[in-house]
């Protein structure tokens, strides 16, 4: 039994078949919307917090990392009690929609990218800082300098909120409700087709689940490799 659903598994993908490439290109399009957002406010916050001194700042670092390890599901909660009818955002009727599995989604990766992106500036930050301001320059000027000075590991930092978005089901079924044609990623697919018993399909998505996640690992290793060759250079 076991040998034919992953032989049916493998002809669902080489067959591109339909159910599949929906599911995937949902799947996609939604980790890398939050992706695109969750990097829009994630290296302002964490650069901002690396090169600026304020009271507190310790504070608010300690909270940026403790919601790198937020639960899915209490987010999935969350959220859902921000887009259901009785809540404050009920009225756009978002709930059971892509854009509300996205914005879960925003809600976890950010506090990665942030998190990760404020340890690469603070470390770019107090090696320069006494550079920069000895020969008078101003944190406008010096900022575009660590971005491109930190730009092989601010990828991976990215790479690593694409990985984290990909793999989620917790909030995206609690918020998105697994509705087939509409909200059905990858993840939450291959939780009903195995409480189904169609493995064959949960295997299919399983497979390509585990190549994208070893294409992002080997993204990681790549751009890591040349950081450190770049910087020798």
């Amino acid at each position: 039994m076991l040998d034919n659903a992953f032989v049916e598994a493998f002809n669902l993908i080489v067959s591109g078949s339909p159910e599949l490439t929906e599911i995937l290109w949902l799947s996609v399009q939604v980790s890398l919307t939050a992706l695109f957002f969750s990097i829009t406010l994630g290296l302002p916050i964490g650069t901002s917090l690396a090169i600026t001194e304020f009271p507190g700042k310790r504070a608010c670092v300690t909270i940026l990392n403790s919601l790198m390890g937020l639960p899915p599901v209490v987010v999935g909660l969350l959220v859902y009690l921000l887009l259901s009818r009785s809540g404050p955002l009920g009225v756009l009727g978002l709930l059971y929609t892509p854009t509300a599995m996205v914005i879960a989604q925003v809600v976890l990766i950010t506090p990665i990218i942030a998190a990760l992106a404020y340890q690469v500036m603070d470390d770019l930050h107090r090696e320069y800082r006494d550079l920069f301001q000895s020969l008078r320059i101003p944190l406008s000027k010096a900022v575009p300098t660590y971005l491109w000075d930190a730009r092989y590991s601010l990828v991976t930092s990215v790479l690593a909120g694409f990985g984290r978005a990909i793999s989620e089901v917790g909030a995206v079924i609690i918020v998105g409700g697994n509705i087939d044609h509409l909200t059905r990623v990858m993840t939450t697919a291959i939780a009903l087709e195995t409480s189904k018993g169609e493995l064959a399909i949960a295997l299919a998505l399983g497979i390509i689940l585990l190549t994208l996640a070893l294409i992002v690992n080997a993204a990681v290793t790549t751009v890591r490799t040349l950081g450190l060759r770049n910087a020798y250079v």
